[in-house]
């Protein structure tokens, strides 16, 4: 992705394409999975340093990885009134002089959707209504996933019914651990049937899941299952979304595109704060899956500090100079 590569197109709606609807677990093909540890490394090393973009490019990747973040607020903390302050955020997550600035103000510029609890799924859906903004719910137990099997799809069932477009769970990281790869798979087949019409994620939290080997099992396992998206992180795990990570789990992505034809979406999340990061995740994203991928029904952003570092960045733009992060505020 260099200086003179085309521009991406920041609001044009991606072409639609199937659910996918999972296939019958194949153990041979799991087993057979091979990583090159070393080499994806190298891969993954190679690609900030070999993929810049500057100008008025790089301000059209940001506005791009905007319409791409699941802007999101998951503490213990988390109130009404926060999650509101959020969701306006959601709407309007560029400032209107800012935009105007860079020839954008005719743009409708939203961020991809956003992520609460279940608590405040009613809550996001009532201050979203008529924005097309989805809602996404973290369920099954989050983070780390030990609730009771009927809790969690309980809890699916419950933010489903509250409005939910989006369920993100977590798969049970004993069944990676222990190579239990059909316990596995009709976990997620089941928190799938459970979300009937909205999409879900399957978060692998694969800092706990010791090698790369493990995660492209897990990645391709929750895919055969029904998977629409599979997703790094909670946010909470030690180490959350990383580079050598994401081209494991986007290869995965691709093995299966090869397979069946269908496209899955891949969400980052925990650790992607900054601009500069952005921009190497949606660099990865192009060249390894192609334009398809950078659009918001195929690739995610999960974070909150990101979208006031890229507000900063196209304030940099603008004005020549940096702003402090409290002038940008998200929720």
């Amino acid at each position: 992705m260099s200086q003179t590569a085309a521009l991406p197109e920041v609001t044009a709606p991606a072409e639609g394409h199937a659910r996918n609807p999972g296939l019958p677990l194949d153990l041979s093909l799991v087993e057979s999975v091979r990583v090159n540890t070393s080499a994806s490394e190298r891969r993954a090393a190679a690609l900030p340093g070999r993929r810049a973009v500057k100008g008025d490019a790089q301000s059209a990747w940001l506005l791009k990885a905007v319409t791409c973040i699941d802007l999101t607020t998951l503490n213990g903390d988390d109130t009404e009134g926060r999650v509101r302050r959020l969701c306006a955020k959601a709407i309007q997550p560029v400032r209107p002089d800012l935009l105007a600035a860079l020839g954008m103000q005719d743009h409708r510029i939203t961020t991809g959707a956003i992520c609460v609890y279940h608590r405040f799924v009613a809550t996001a859906v009532d201050a979203l209504q008529g924005s097309g903004i989805p809602v996404a719910a973290v369920s099954t137990g989050f983070p780390a996933g030990l609730s009771p099997h009927a809790t969690k799809l309980a809890e699916i069932e419950a933010s489903v019914k509250d409005g939910a477009e989006e369920i993100d769970i977590v798969i049970t990281r004993e069944h990676v651990l222990t190579g239990n790869w059909q316990a596995l798979y009709d976990e997620m087949h089941e928190y799938r049937a459970a979300c009937g019409d909205a999409h879900v994620k399957a978060i692998l939290a694969t800092g706990d899941l010791k090698t790369l080997r493990n995660v492209a099992k897990a990645s391709l396992v929750c895919m055969m299952a029904g998977a629409d998206f599979i997703k790094t992180s909670t946010g909470k795990e030690g180490v959350n979304a990383t580079l050598p990570v994401s081209l494991t789990m986007v290869r995965a992505i691709r093995q299966y595109q090869e397979m069946t034809g269908i496209k899955v979406g891949y969400k980052p999340a925990g650790g992607v704060s900054k601009a500069k990061d952005v921009l190497t995740y949606l660099a990865l994203m192009k060249e390894e899956l192609g334009h398809d991928w950078l659009q918001p029904d195929l690739f995610r952003i999960g974070a909150s500090s990101l979208l006031g570092d890229i507000e900063r960045q196209l304030e940099h733009r603008v004005t020549g100079a940096y702003s402090a992060a409290r002038r940008h505020p998200i929720g």
